[in-house]
């Protein structure tokens, strides 16, 4: 094929062009945030954040991953295969910190900045991000209950999983707040869902049945009122029970409007993945963080940052929100 000059002067500056514009992409530090589960809507509303920080922020790519379902094996899988991909930093909302301990470690080894939200007994973060004081938040939901109650009766918990840190802090919190209750009965503690709203509405189902007379439920997954709330008004104990727990506002408030579940409180996911990128940034720019820092984000200007088991940083802000029947309709998610 014949090319004349002034073709051939213009493929080049082309490819020019096109080499200048790969190097400028090669350049972007990749970000990659590791949820529990892909397809639960709590992570999919985190991965707004991760996504709006992709367009938002220059130099960064940023996504989101994870498996498809709640499983910590799986979850270490991807973060393996992230490290040998040679990512930038990742940001993990573990399904079980134990499991990725030595994963991390390797990842940090290999110059790879790890960022952990839900997880503040990791040792191997350089920071962790909390929304709020995880004990104090359990306590948040047995006020309630408690009081809901009378300060009397049987309750009980839920949680994702036995290794989900979190959610363990959230019902030791609520049972420590309902000590001081002797008429308070704690039966069937930290029952654990896996993220399933369906395994939660079975577990609630055969603690009404063993336990007729319940009528206080923690929830601990953001999942786990949605099946409570399905049993208790399959029962038609909308009146006799009060059920509380993490929760997001669009996928409850059926169960908030028929009164099967009597509250909820969360953090939006979207801030959270947000937060996890900006910090990621910070450290990859060798920034420090100090308590008292503005991060631009609601519940997070004015964060407290202490030390954590290892060697990582804690961040924790104050970003929770209460929601009943009265307005959940206020927030678009």
């Amino acid at each position: 094929m014949h090319f004349n000059k002034p073709t051939l002067t213009a493929l080049a500056a082309s490819m020019a062009m096109l080499g200048l514009a790969g190097a400028a992409q090669a350049q972007d530090k990749e970000i990659v945030t590791v949820v529990k589960v892909t397809g639960e809507n709590w992570f999919t509303r985190m991965e707004e954040g991760v996504k709006a920080y992709d367009a938002e922020i220059d130099g960064i790519a940023a996504r989101q991953v994870g498996p498809g379902r709640a499983d910590a094996a799986q979850q270490a899988a991807i973060v393996q295969d992230l490290i040998a991909q040679g990512v930038d930093a990742l940001a993990i909302v573990p399904m079980d910190p134990s499991t990725l301990e030595g994963v991390l470690r390797r990842a940090q080894q290999r110059g790879i900045t790890v960022i952990t939200h839900e997880a503040d007994n990791m040792m191997n973060t350089q920071l962790d991000l909390e929304a709020f004081d995880n004990a104090e938040f359990g306590a948040h939901f047995a006020e309630d209950i408690a009081e809901c109650m009378g300060q009397s009766g049987k309750w009980t918990s839920f949680v994702g999983s036995l290794g989900s840190l979190t959610h363990v802090q959230w019902a030791d919190g609520g049972a420590d707040y309902m000590a001081q209750f002797p008429e308070m009965e704690l039966v069937s503690p930290k029952n654990e869902s896996f993220n399933d709203a369906n395994r939660a509405y079975e577990l609630a189902k055969e603690i009404l049945r063993s336990h007729p007379d319940i009528k206080g439920f923690q929830g601990g997954s953001a999942i786990d009122v949605i099946g409570i709330g399905r049993a208790v008004e399959e029962a038609g104990l909308e009146e006799e029970t009060c059920v509380y727990g993490l929760g997001l506002p669009k996928d409850s408030s059926a169960y908030l409007e028929s009164g099967a579940v009597d509250g909820i409180a969360f953090w939006d996911p979207k801030d959270a993945g947000y937060v996890m990128n900006i910090l990621a940034h910070k450290v990859l720019n060798g920034e420090e963080i100090a308590t008292g820092d503005d991060l631009g984000v609601p519940g997070y200007t004015n964060v407290t940052v202490s030390d954590g088991p290892g060697e990582g940083k804690i961040v924790r802000g104050q970003a929770w929100v209460d929601v009943t029947a009265d307005n959940w309709s206020d927030f678009p998610f």
